[in-house]
């Protein structure tokens, strides 16, 4: 039987996204451009899918613009954000811990002139909101941190820092890369106050392909994507209308976040409660994100425990799937030592995850750690 287990890598396609999908393929399928009769429809189908995920992260839908992916979303908040806002300083604010999408388009800015000033995170992965207050300047332009840490978990309190950036009279745009939080954690746009808010959809069970940013009202975001006058002139290309409508299906059919939230924290507390009394090498990282668990066992590679149960049908991963090689910069920069970062492995949960997938999941490393410990 299949345990998967990497669902903050990516999700299962739900049922619902899977029909959307196959009826903008071959039932809805005209271009939402054209304007004869399928156009129309497509154009309708369109509108009524940014209805339903603007609604999910309670926005008006005018401040939603569909994109390919979170990474996207991600980029064209950072470079776009800063060019809008680069006669007003240079200076950017991020962390040691944000998503390549996010870290390597800030490279590229250095390289332009642009400061950025990299946080440090607690142990947790979250950027402490005291460390954004002392790190603010009269020429801060940006701040970009993410919600939810794709790796550990941890939390940043984004609205804490909205408002930290108001009171101080901040002139600076704020961005959050939302992918790992959207439909996991109960926020919305408004709540939290960003000015730009990165989200993608196969990390909530809609396909992957597609994604979302959200542009405050009054913001004007210099296009992307240049070309055609799609998405309102604010992307350019077709946009693809079955990932879309498998989105809107998606956000949908997503029930109640409180209570998937709540059901996600109890298996992951099972499994950080029965693998801390059977393993005595057993280490994690508390975290509040209620669906990934990154834990390790110091002294065992976590290729080797990724195999052990790859061969049992159970799915983890060993960082960010993003990742090729190398260890994990945010284990890294959160203090981990070298060992415990070798054993790590990511679990993440999803609202069709059982007890049964996390029963199985501590037989399997119990059994790789005794199989392991006795070779």
């Amino acid at each position: 039987m299949e345990h998967y287990l990497d669902n903050s890598a990516t999700t299962k396609v739900c049922p619902e996204a899977a029909r959307a999908a196959m009826q903008a393929m071959t039932e809805i399928y005209g271009n939402p451009s054209s304007t004869h009769t399928l156009g129309r429809q497509a154009k309708k189908l369109l509108d009524a899918s940014r209805a339903q995920v603007a609604a999910a992260l309670g926005c008006a839908p005018s401040e939603l613009v569909f994109t390919s992916c979170g990474s996207e979303s991600d980029n064209w908040a950072v470079f776009n954000g800063a060019e809008a806002m680069k006669r007003r300083g240079g200076h950017i604010i991020s962390s040691l811990v944000e998503h390549d999408a996010v870290r390597k388009a800030l490279d590229v800015l250095e390289s332009r002139g642009f400061e950025v000033t990299r946080l440090s995170p607690d142990g947790t992965g979250a950027i402490p909101v005291q460390a954004v207050a002392n790190a603010l300047r009269p020429d801060t332009i940006l701040v970009s941190l993410m919600l939810v840490n794709n790796e550990t978990g941890g939390v940043t309190d984004i609205s804490a820092i909205s408002k930290l950036m108001k009171r101080s009279g901040s002139q600076a745009l704020l961005h959050t890369d939302a992918v790992q939080a959207f439909m996991k954690l109960p926020f919305s746009a408004k709540s939290l106050g960003a000015d730009m808010i990165s989200l993608s959809g196969h990390k909530i069970h809609a396909p992957k392909g597609v994604g979302a940013l959200y542009i405050k009202n009054g913001l004007k975001l210099r296009p992307f994507i240049m070309g055609g006058g799609q998405e309102s002139g604010r992307r350019a290309g077709t946009e693809a209308m079955p990932q879309i409508a498998a989105f809107g299906a998606a956000c949908q059919a997503a029930g109640n976040v409180l209570e998937h939230g709540a059901r996600m924290a109890a298996l992951k507390a099972h499994a950080i409660e029965r693998l801390s009394r059977e393993i005595p090498e057993f280490r994690y990282i508390h975290s509040p994100a209620p669906h990934i668990l990154s834990l390790s066992l110091p002294g065992w590679r976590s290729e080797v425990l990724m195999n052990f149960m790859e061969a049992r049908e159970i799915y983890v991963s060993k960082s960010s799937a993003c990742k090729k090689g190398g260890r994990s910069h945010v284990l890294e920069a959160i203090g981990l030592d070298a060992k415990t970062i070798d054993g790590a492995i990511r679990v993440g949960l999803s609202r069709f995850t059982g007890s049964e997938d996390i029963d199985a999941l501590c037989r399997a490393l119990k059994d790789a750690h005794d199989t392991l410990a006795h070779s």
